[in-house]
């Protein structure tokens, strides 16, 4: 566990992130480690919902928060027990390859494009999520990426994708930050530029940043949240009971209603909307 949590700590130092330990319960000895993107420790979803299931469990969960491609990574290469990632291609070829022994979708909200009240390069009017990159793109719009590999960035290439532009050049007025949701939120914010996030994080910065939505829901925004679980087969150092009894518990009956009702009460409405199994746990 000591070298798992050398490189978990040494991910954290290149990507800006940070390491949260919720401690067990007096007495009780198992624990995890939790490979996580940073939006759902960014929203503060993470701080509500983890102090229940030490509580329940006595286990001490240990949160790398980075992005989903490190979060991949870390469960391909054997380096955490389990994680919580909103990269769906990059999930299915990890359960493809035999890294982990199951995705499940738990939870869903969906990106937003956002940007100054005044909307300089007229997002509010574009029809769809890609005009409204080439709107930013003709404009030569302040805009900043997150640039890190995660889910947030590879939807933002696959926007890009679609619409005609290169996601390697951007444009004048296109910066990076390769850094999480909240940091990147909070430089766009200064920067008074456009940014894609998800609700979640853009919610719980709203305030700070002084930024608005100005995309509608469509299907290409959608952004679904998984939990996976690595495979103690293939790694056999992994804690393979803490993992399952934090899957389980992710995918409770009373967590999820948790997850529904959270941000309503700070935000005027929910920040994440829970997603019932389509099929029941299986692997070993």
């Amino acid at each position: 566990m000591r070298a798992r949590l050398a490189l978990a700590f040494a991910l954290l130092g290149l990507a800006s992130s940070a390491v949260f330990a919720f401690p067990t319960v007096a007495g009780a000895g198992e624990s995890l480690l939790l490979a996580t993107t940073t939006s759902v420790r960014d929203s503060g979803l993470l701080d509500d919902v983890l102090p229940g299931f030490r509580e329940a469990t006595g286990v001490e969960v240990r949160v790398v928060a980075v992005g989903s491609g490190a979060a991949l990574r870390m469960g391909a290469e054997g380096n955490a027990d389990l994680l919580i990632t909103h990269a769906p291609l990059g999930e299915q070829e990890l359960v493809a390859s035999g890294a982990v022994v199951s995705r499940v979708p738990f939870m869903e909200n969906h990106f937003v494009i956002a940007g100054p009240e005044r909307d300089p390069a007229g997002v509010r009017e574009a029809a769809t999520p890609a005009d409204a990159y080439r709107a930013l793109a003709a404009a030569g719009a302040a805009y900043v990426s997150r640039a890190d590999d995660s889910g947030t960035h590879r939807r933002e290439q696959a926007l890009l994708e679609e619409a005609g532009l290169d996601p390697a050049r951007g444009w004048p007025g296109f910066a990076r930050t390769g850094s999480g949701m909240g940091l990147t939120l909070q430089v766009a914010g200064e920067k008074r530029a456009y940014v894609l996030s998800d609700l979640g994080t853009f919610l719980a910065f709203r305030e700070r940043i002084g930024l608005v939505s100005l995309s509608g829901a469509a299907p290409s925004l959608r952004n679904v949240y998984s939990v996976l679980r690595v495979s103690p087969e293939r790694f056999p150092a992994v804690r393979v009971e803490a993992a399952r009894k934090l899957e389980a518990y992710l995918l409770e009956r009373a967590t999820q209603q948790r997850i529904a009702a959270f941000g309503s009460e700070s935000f005027g409405r929910s920040l994440f909307r829970p997603l019932s199994p389509s099929a029941a746990l299986e692997g070993p």
